[in-house]
């Protein structure tokens, strides 16, 4: 743990699994506080029972959130927490966004399958993009945003290329890297770095709702030198290493922690 990081917290929205779980007990080694935004069910809330024990056991604090990370109301409630119950000189020094909540089908009406309609497009993309904008929004104004503060966005190789009914999420990607370059001019005078990290082919939940993910692990699988997909703490040990005193001076890019995946275009034979 470093003690230094003590009076900091970082924000995880989508804790509960994946990518953002992994970062939440990473940072907490870290000595960060965290302050996890979810959303479960009772059928999966073990899970973030399981996550907060350990978080406990690393002695850092910890405030976590059941709600949608996309409501107006709810985000207002929680920074609204935040402001009135952390040390006057708490920070949140860490922000990552790791929402994975969008329709997944074609924009094209064929085979007697509906297309998708305006209200999933937008829906995604607000959920998946434009909610970091407004937690970044309100942390800042609430004067929550630490200096030097580390922001981070979970993209990946489909925001840049094509897979079947991924078209909208695909979309929201696109977004967010754009909302990462914007949030790095516009908090460059505070130090304030921001990056997406486009992850290699990861077996998280989120990828088992995607169409054909079982073609997806194993082109991957044999498309990346080290032979083996991505996993969630390879994500959160490049997030920590960020994270350290210099890592603010990278900034505005797209981060591959793919283990070379995304370069590799021709799939031979194991």
């Amino acid at each position: 743990m470093t003690a230094d990081n003590k009076k900091f917290w970082a924000l995880i929205l989508g804790a509960s699994s994946g990518f953002g779980k992994a970062a939440a007990l990473q940072l907490a080694k870290d000595g960060y506080n965290i302050i996890g935004v979810h959303l479960d069910r009772q059928a999966t809330m073990y899970n973030v029972e399981e996550m907060i024990k350990n978080i406990e056991e690393l002695g850092v604090e910890h405030k976590f959130f059941n709600i949608n990370a996309a409501d107006d109301n709810k985000r207002a409630e929680v920074v609204n927490e935040l402001r009135n119950t952390l040390d006057k000189d708490a920070r949140v020094k860490v922000i990552m966004h790791s929402l994975a909540f969008g329709t997944l089908k074609h924009f094209i009406n064929r085979n007697g399958e509906p297309g998708m309609t305006k209200a999933q497009l937008e829906m995604t993309i607000d959920v998946m993009a434009n909610s970091l904008v407004y937690w970044v929004q309100d942390i800042y104004t609430n004067k929550l945003l630490a200096e030097k503060a580390r922001i981070f966005g979970m993209t990946s190789s489909g925001g840049h290329s094509v897979i079947p009914s991924y078209g909208a999420v695909s979309a929201a990607k696109a977004a967010l890297e754009s909302h990462i370059r914007q949030l790095t001019e516009e908090l460059g005078f505070m130090g304030v770095s921001a990056n997406a990290i486009m992850a290699g082919v990861t077996d998280t939940p989120a990828l088992r709702k995607i169409p054909g993910n079982d073609l997806m692990i194993d082109v991957a699988r044999r498309k990346n030198p080290r032979k083996r997909l991505t996993t969630p703490e390879d994500v959160a040990k490049i997030i920590s290493l960020f994270c350290k005193d210099g890592g603010e001076w990278i900034s505005g890019g797209i981060i591959n922690a793919d283990g070379g995946e995304d370069v590799v275009n021709f799939v031979g034979q194991d």
